[in-house]
């Protein structure tokens, strides 16, 4: 499929392609372990392109947003709940997601009383709290550490009594999202078991109608190995937390790499093959102002070569084979590089390095305008069609 869709891209090639069948197969698949009280919602930051958004919006139950931006996307795909979160909220965003009808997750009691003075009483409201003792294995830990995100939970009893005694706001229950790409699936079974006691007894303690448990994202993806995570160790904490749930109320998830990674390709043609200092070097149109995430964890992402048999030059097409080559873009800095001591067969010049599991957190967090060159073509597939929407 990506052989044929990438013959058809701009040369020199360097794209994104993003598969609709792809991301319904990863829905299905965490779909199949959760129990009847869960809600999924997809996490539109980790790819906010809109026509994954789109399609998610139909498979999920809806969209977890963070900024005015990702609230208008999800607006126009349709989504049947939103969740805003963010520890950086402006009013007017505040007042357009409750005119939305999002629940706001708050972060603060200066948003709280931002919420009651710009939105009213009538905002749907879980409060984000940055619990003590939460300890989860992964890239980027959330709770349980000094953080911007979610209201200290020695703070818990002051935030419930301003929400309701003061403000006469209606909370509903807590966002509790604790970490990034966790791959321990025990851990986070237990973290899920455990988050939801701890909202039972928080909501008993300060009087709260729980109706609302959000235990975030996290789940997580191997990008340089094997390793996956175990769903089925994860359904049975899932079961055992929505066994103790109240009558009517609802265990949220919210992943977006885990939703969006295998349904992204990112493709860079080789315009040039060097070597100096005794390494190789695969100079490719792209890098990481498209493809960030390398750089910004200091790993080696793993790419295939994919031959092009076109060459429109008069003399000897550069290869070099049974080689390790490091993979660089074409940014003037010695960081702009996706692959160290990549092993290769062979690779020539105007081959196609070809870049799995960047379908989340790829494009969306990376620096596009640098040396302002152009950005790469954005390939979208159906079942059946492939456009380039934008």
């Amino acid at each position: 499929m990506l052989s044929e869709v990438l013959a058809g891209a701009r040369r020199p090639v360097c794209a994104y392609v993003y598969s609709a069948a792809a991301l319904a197969d990863r829905v299905a698949l965490l779909r199949a372990v959760l129990p009847e009280q869960a809600l999924l919602l997809y996490a539109v930051k980790a790819n906010g392109h809109p026509e994954v958004v789109r399609t998610l919006a139909a498979l999920v139950d809806g969209l977890e947003v963070a900024s005015g931006g990702e609230l208008d996307l999800a607006l126009g795909a349709g989504a049947r709940l939103i969740a805003f979160s963010g520890p950086a909220k402006t009013d007017a965003e505040l007042a357009a997601a409750v005119d939305a009808g999002a629940i706001v997750h708050a972060e603060s009691l200066h948003e709280l009383r931002r919420l009651s003075s710009r939105a009213g009483a009538g905002a749907r409201i879980a409060l984000r709290v940055n619990r003590r003792s939460v300890t989860l294995p992964g890239t980027h830990a959330m709770t349980g550490v000094p953080t911007p995100f979610g209201i200290d939970e020695a703070d818990l009893p002051e935030a419930c009594r301003l929400a309701g005694d003061e403000l006469g706001l209606a909370v509903s229950g807590f966002h509790l999202h604790a970490v990034s790409n966790n791959l321990d699936a025990a851990a986070h079974a237990t973290f899920v078991v455990d988050a939801v006691d701890w909202s039972l007894r928080a909501a008993a303690q300060h009087g709260i109608d729980l109706r609302y448990i959000n235990v975030g994202g996290g789940l997580g993806i191997d990008y340089t190995g094997t390793a996956t995570f175990d769903l089925p160790v994860l359904a049975d904490g899932l079961r055992r937390a929505a066994a103790a749930l109240p009558d009517g109320a609802s265990l949220v998830l919210e992943p977006g790499r885990f939703l969006a990674a295998d349904a992204g390709w990112y493709a860079a043609e080789v315009l040039d093959l060097k070597r100096t200092h005794g390494r190789w070097f695969a100079v490719v149109r792209g890098g990481t102002h498209h493809f960030r995430l390398p750089a910004a964890w200091g790993y080696s992402h793993p790419c295939t070569v994919l031959p092009v048999d076109y060459w429109p030059y008069p003399f000897p097409r550069p290869e070099v084979r049974d080689a390790a080559v490091d993979v660089v873009g074409e940014l003037c800095t010695p960081r702009d590089v996706l692959s160290r001591g990549q092993p290769v067969d062979r690779v020539r010049v105007g081959d196609i390095l070809l870049f799995s599991r960047t379908g989340a957190y790829g494009w969306d967090i990376s620096h596009h305008d640098f040396l302002r060159h152009p950005y790469p073509e954005m390939i979208f597939v159906e079942e059946g069609a492939t456009h380039a929407p934008r």
